[in-house]
């Protein structure tokens, strides 16, 4: 679920962290649902009943929302990363994995579908794996050209990550299954794992 509320001028704010002031506007993150939010009909209307008056919603609602939500991961793990709770590379976040000391993985969405489960090859129960972002991004985040591997240690800023990974990936989703490549999600349990 994405927060939204509406500023003085009457224009929609999306709210991300929950906490500007005013009534919020409650809209899952879902691709389907935010692709009419520009319309003057469907979920343009929705969003002004639920203002109680007019509202002004940008054209371009889902591409300003999912460049908010990568910007926001890349300040989730920069702050993961300064904590000493995230580590980027196949060999530290695999040693991180091994021993324990993380409880979410993050890979990149266009890493190799071979290179990623040989990664996850031998991981501990309980292991959540997102890859809701590409190599280059999650790179960047870590002063680096490319990355594929980050591990991140158990906490509030690791389920912080976790809840805007699934976000993005809401975001990115627009099909009926519910699946695309970028937005890869999984639980490593005693049967996956």
């Amino acid at each position: 679920m994405i927060r939204f509320v509406v500023a003085p001028d009457r224009a929609l704010v999306p709210d991300l962290t929950a906490t500007l002031p005013g009534r919020g506007i409650w809209l899952s993150a879902c691709g389907d649902v935010l692709e009419g939010a520009g319309a003057k009909g469907g979920l343009g209307r929705a969003f002004a009943r639920a203002a109680r008056g007019p509202v002004t919603v940008p054209p371009d609602l889902p591409a300003l929302l999912e460049a908010a939500l990568v910007r926001r991961i890349g300040e989730l793990l920069g702050l993961a990363r300064r904590a000493g709770q995230a580590v980027a590379g196949f060999d530290k976040a695999r040693e991180w994995l091994r021993t324990g000391r993380c409880r979410l993985i993050l890979q990149a969405s266009d890493g190799s579908a071979a290179e990623r489960a040989r990664f996850l090859s031998g991981a501990r129960e309980g292991i959540t794996v997102l890859a809701p972002l590409e190599g280059s991004v999650l790179g960047r985040m870590f002063g680096r050209d490319h990355v594929v591997h980050v591990a991140i240690a158990p906490g509030r800023l690791g389920e912080r990550l976790a809840i805007e990974a699934g976000r993005l990936g809401g975001l990115r989703r627009s099909d009926a299954s519910g699946k695309t490549g970028a937005t890869d999600e999984q639980i490593l349990d005693g049967a996956n794992g």
